[in-house]
């Protein structure tokens, strides 16, 4: 490692000298020499910075680029304002970490402060953390938050994320919960059968809006039926849809979750993504992760502090309920730009366009021989459709640079997921049209 560390050979010699040493190999002299590593490493040699480059691009040149996204199930294509990038690439920030020292912190505290507040502000919630690993954590997290000793069973909608399914899953597994699946029927969740489930051992219950199918929930009466039985109520929302939608907060909801890559982060490999999460009042306690808080200093100046861990492991260790200790403060603060430089008025511009979008692709869709809406139900931006040679549409696509929906499988097969945002233009919709209308001999 001697290599690696920024001092000079004399300052080196130097701390050697100041604990008794006369050489590196005296530094660890008490160790067995077999452990000891007596030849160089077996590594390449370096290479310049135009070497790497070179290297690097013939590497990215391997990847498809597609020229236009038909595709959504969980990760969406939105336009993003230049600055968010600009602003988020400033090496104070891409370089921080968690702020423990608050006296040399104020500018990453007060980021997260403010991303706080626009997720209250879009949620309707009264409280936010300063964010979790993915929208599936957050919605596992959320379930935790309203087990207790008599209620201990958590009802999911099977309209919801699969993803999102097997990690609530995974986390009840850990921790004891019961967890059963309230059925679909027509692509929405069944609440007669969700009526059916509730009883005095039922927790909460998850639904999300929009859900897996693109479809609108009836969110408040499921809300209804929840708190009728004594259960907490968490929502699982789309950030872009809320510039349309109903808050969960007007559901409903004691809990909101969702998955805040629509809010200027890029599709890339997956990730890295933003887990949301705000609560009511009542559950301030119970949120796991941070937050962050409004206060005064000394001298009476408006000052920014971490405030409230109060399910951390390392806060009550054996009581803890969760082993959330860190927070995605780079992509929380990427939304919070992204949500400045779009303004109310242009989150709701953009939600509107991915309405219109979606509806318009669904409609020319339509027309064509062998394909049509799998479901009647309203939807947003996203859709299940039946079409007819799908690995020759999407293989057609493809060759043109467009990235066709999601084929489904199970109950479903045959059928494909599409979706729109306002990245997709008239004219990639009439191309993407056009050549599924040329592969199925329309």
């Amino acid at each position: 490692m001697g290599s690696y560390v920024p001092s000079t050979p004399a300052q080196r010699r130097e701390m050697l000298e100041a604990v008794g040493c006369a050489s590196m190999e005296d530094l660890f002299s008490h160790l067995p020499q077999q452990v000891l590593l007596d030849r160089p490493l077996n590594l390449p040699s370096g290479l310049s910075e135009l070497e790497v480059r070179r290297i690097m691009e013939k590497m990215a040149a391997r990847n498809t680029v597609f020229s236009s996204v038909l595709r959504g199930a969980g990760a969406y294509r939105h336009y993003i304002p230049a600055i968010v990038k600009q602003v988020v690439s400033k090496e104070e920030f891409v370089t921080a970490y968690t702020p423990y020292q608050a006296e040399i912190s104020q500018g990453v505290l007060q980021s997260i402060f403010e991303y706080q507040t626009m997720i209250c502000e879009l949620t309707g919630m009264d409280v936010s953390n300063a964010s979790v690993y993915d929208g599936a954590t957050a919605a596992a997290e959320a379930v935790a938050m309203c087990r207790d000793r008599k209620r201990t069973k958590a009802l999911i909608s099977a309209a919801a994320h699969p993803d999102l399914i097997q990690t609530v899953k995974t986390y009840c597994e850990g921790s004891g919960t019961p967890v059963e699946i309230i059925p679909v029927r027509e692509g929405k969740t069944d609440l007669d059968k969700l009526s059916s489930l509730l009883d005095d051992s039922v927790c909460c219950v998850l639904l999300q809006q929009p859900n897996y199918f693109g479809l609108l929930e009836d969110a408040e009466a499921a809300g209804k039926a929840a708190h009728a039985a004594g259960a907490k109520y968490i929502m699982s929302c789309n950030p872009i849809s809320l510039g349309l939608l109903k808050t969960p907060a007007e559901c409903g909801a004691d809990i909101a979750v969702g998955d805040g890559q629509p809010l200027g982060l890029s599709i890339s490999f997956g990730g890295p993504y933003l887990g949301f999460m705000a609560c009511t009042n009542a559950l301030l306690r119970k949120i796991p992760g941070r937050i962050v808080g409004e206060t005064t200093d000394v001298d009476g100046k408006r000052a920014f502090v971490l405030t409230l861990q109060a399910r951390e492991q390392h806060i009550r260790r054996e009581k803890a309920s969760s082993n959330i200790c860190s927070n995605q403060a780079l992509c929380a603060l990427t939304a919070s730009v992204y949500l400045s430089a779009m303004g109310a008025e242009g989150l709701q511009k953009a939600a509107e366009q991915s309405f219109a979008k979606a509806h318009y692709f669904a409609e020319k869709m339509s027309e064509i021989p062998g394909c049509q809406l799998r479901f009647t139900g309203e939807f947003f931006h996203e859709f299940v459709a039946q079409c007819p040679d799908i690995p020759k549409v999407m293989d057609a696509l493809e060759q043109h640079g467009i990235l066709g929906g999601l084929p489904l499988e199970g109950d479903l097969s045959g059928c494909v997921l599409w979706c729109a945002t306002e990245q997709n233009s008239k004219e990639e919709i009439d191309q993407a049209v056009a050549i599924m209308k040329e592969v199925c001999g329309a």
